[in-house]
């Protein structure tokens, strides 16, 4: 009977506030992506041939590797959130820049004269 008290005390107070807190950072770092990847794409100068969905993951693992970075280096939460951003900036341009399409001048010699 002890043990049971026991383990669902250790339920209750230890494994259901991890969970819950790894369900919020999930949830947390989803609506800051948002955010930072609007962020990333206005400061990215020029066309950006993103949709809505890329920009949100841009600014979703831009923030998450940020927040890893800017946590473990210990610099402070502002000096974090500049990391975020400037990493979800990054994500956005190294995504522009590999899905890019040149746009080339029609083929004159296929044009009817």
């Amino acid at each position: 009977m002890i043990l049971a008290v026991f383990a669902l005390l250790v339920v209750v107070f230890v494994i259901l506030p991890l969970v819950g807190w790894a369900i919020g950072l999930v949830i947390w770092t989803a609506i800051v992506g948002i955010f930072f990847g609007a962020l990333g794409r206005l400061i990215v100068p020029g066309y950006q041939p993103i949709g809505f969905l890329a920009t949100i993951c841009c600014g979703w693992i831009g923030s998450i590797v940020g927040g890893i970075i800017g946590r473990s280096a210990g610099v402070g939460h502002f000096a974090t959130v500049l990391i975020e951003i400037g990493l979800s900036a990054a994500a956005v341009a190294l995504w522009s820049g590999t899905h890019r399409r040149s746009v080339s001048a029609p083929n004159r010699e296929a044009l009817p004269r």
